[in-house]
């Protein structure tokens, strides 16, 4: 008799170890679906081609430049130059007024030499500008809950460069850097309706 009760007591506790070893294997299995599912969800990256990987070998390009020294010829070595960097924008005369004397309040005196010298070449006066920017934007959080638009995360993540160069008689005269070297933001939007969200004003029209 008292083996008997020895082997009962083992089976009910072999009984209770299995559901809960069932319950861990669920949960680790749904803890793994939920992962996997979450590499699904959609990522993108916009950026233009550019000889720049960072925003510092963008500043280290610009740092070469040197006001009054620094020829046409330079700026398409140091890859500058707008037939090739689709980062490049010309500006003529007029793209140099309007940005630096954008009202009559605004005296032409009070502008940095380089720029004086710039507006007085007038159709001798050329500008570079350059606009950079890398952004990646990863979306992230509960894969249905994105998928039928209940509930959407973005992580946005990258670095913008921007710079102007005036240029007199194929000589640069005037430099200005800027831009954020990081980027960091979130995006979340809800939609309660999920996937019916404007589903009326889709119909309306």
């Amino acid at each position: 008799m008292g083996s008997e009760n020895m082997f009962k007591t083992r089976d009910v506790r072999n009984t209770g170890a299995a559901p809960a070893m069932a319950q861990r294997l669920l949960v680790a299995v749904v803890v793994a679906a939920s992962a996997a599912c979450s590499t699904l969800l959609p990522r993108s990256e916009a950026l233009t081609d550019s000889p720049w990987q960072s925003f510092d070998e963008a500043q280290q390009t610009f740092d070469q430049i040197i006001v009054h020294k620094t020829s046409v010829a330079d700026l398409k070595a140091l890859k500058l130059d707008p037939a090739s960097n689709p980062n490049v924008t010309i500006l003529n005369y007029s793209d140099v007024l309007r940005r630096f004397i954008p009202s009559p309040s605004v005296e032409a005196s009070s502008l940095d030499a380089g720029v004086q010298e710039c507006l007085r070449a007038a159709a001798h006066c050329q500008g570079y500008e350059v606009d950079h920017r890398v952004l990646k934007r990863n979306r992230y959080g509960n894969f249905w809950a994105d998928m039928l638009n209940f509930k959407r995360k973005t992580d946005i993540v990258g670095w913008r460069f921007n710079a102007v160069l005036l240029v007199t008689d194929d000589v640069v005269v005037y430099k200005l850097t800027g831009g954020q070297p990081v980027i960091h933001e979130h995006e979340e939007s809800k939609n309660p309706l999920g996937p019916l969200q404007g589903a009326g004003e889709r119909i309306l029209r």
